[in-house]
Formats: structure tokens, sequence, C-alpha cells
């Protein structure tokens, strides 16, 4: 049986984050950002392109339509913004994605201690499939959810809760989040989510995951088992 959280409810299913948490891509969500950008007539150089910059990461984690909405002036133009980042990361993803090391075997000692595993995104569902194929992922996680077909993205709920309900846990206190970024933290919380687990290989360090709603901060995903299992 895994262990108990804090509030004494064994875990029953964990919510894991792609980009950062369980999937390296070396920076190409910001290289994919700034094609975005210069495709929607943003300054290559300049105050303008760094503060943009700088809120995609400060924003790492969430829906990237909902991203470019509040970086943009116009739906038409954020659309386009969202088309053209999904392009270029697709174009950029074979080669440049790889498992966080410790994953894989991660994903799998859960599931064989009878855990569900879900997978979630803030990409589209396309990108998300166009990842999952480069890693020959099929088959890993019980389930993958992106913003869209699963509610709206991080930092909201919707997310978490769908794993939940898909998985039937007998209560959401049953669920860990595990993330790297404040907005996996956030959505956890909002979840209601008793274990909300910070790793240290993506976007955001162990003071603004806690300051997120972070139960727990460890190094990487390969540190997750002896936090959840005997």
């Amino acid at each position: 049986m895994p262990n108990s959280t804090a509030s004494h409810t064994a875990v029953e299913l964990v919510v894991m984050d792609m980009a950062g948490t369980t999937v390296t891509d070396d920076g190409l969500v910001i290289a994919a950002f700034d094609t975005a950008a210069t495709t929607v007539g943003l300054a290559e150089t300049g105050t303008e392109r760094d503060e943009a910059r700088r809120y995609v990461l400060d924003t790492m984690g969430q829906s990237k339509i909902e991203v470019f909405r509040a970086l943009f002036e116009s739906e038409d133009r954020a659309q386009q913004a969202n088309r053209a980042f999904e392009a270029a990361y697709g174009a950029l993803i074979d080669g440049g994605v790889a498992p966080v090391p410790g994953a894989v075997d991660t994903v799998t000692r859960l599931r064989g201690a009878g855990l569900k595993v879900v997978l979630t995104t803030g990409f589209s569902p396309a990108t998300q499939q166009r990842v999952i194929e480069s890693l020959g992922w099929h088959g890993l996680a019980d389930a993958w959810l992106a913003p869209g077909a699963a509610g709206r993205g991080r930092p909201h709920p919707d997310l978490v809760l769908t794993a939940a309900l898909r998985s039937e846990v007998s209560d959401v206190a049953a669920v860990a989040v595990v993330g790297d970024t404040a907005s996996d933290m956030l959505s956890g919380l909002r979840a209601g989510a008793s274990l909300r687990a910070g790793v240290l290989t993506g976007a955001h360090r162990a003071p603004a995951l806690r300051e997120a709603g972070a139960t727990h901060v460890i190094d990487s995903v390969a540190d997750l088992p002896a936090l959840l299992l005997p």
C-alpha cells in the first residue's frame, strides 16, 4: 500500500506534468515562442520582446493559448500566435525532447504498485500527442490530458479534477499532483489534491513552488517513489 499523506488519505492517483517534469525539451518553448511572436509582429529585440519572454517563463505550465491571449491585444492575434507556436514546437520535437532521467521508471513503479498515473500538459492535444509519439510513450500512463478536451488549463483545477473523475478516485484528497511550475501547484491546491510535489528539473525554484502550494519539493520525479511508496 502507498504511504498516506499528511491528511492520512492514501494516494490513488498521481497527476504529473510533462515538459519540465517528466520531459526535457531544452528550451524549445522559448524558441517556439520567439517564432510565434515574430509571426504576429512583435519586435525581435527590445523591451517588449524581453518582457514577453519573461511572461512566458513566469507562466510556464499554463495553457499556451491563454498565455497568448494575455500577451496580445486581440483574439485573432492570439490564435495566430498559438498556431505559429504549435507549428514551431512541433517541428522541433523530434530529437528535441527526452525523458527526464528516472521518469519512465517512476511511472512504471507507481502503476505497478496499483496507483493510476495521468500525464498532463499546457500544450494542445495535438502537440501532446506529437511528444508522446516522439518518446514512444504510448501505453506508459493510464491517460493523457490537455486543455480543451479536459477543460481549462492550469492554474485552473480542471485537468486535475478531470483526471480524478476519469480515474474514479474515492476522494479528491487521494490525488497527488507533481509539476515543475507554480501553476502546477496552484492547480493541485485548487482541485483539493492533498499532496502537491514540486520538482526542480523545470521552470521554477523551490520558493515559488512552496508559495504556490507545494507540500513537498523534490529534486526530480525519480524521487517520487520514495515519497509515495513503502
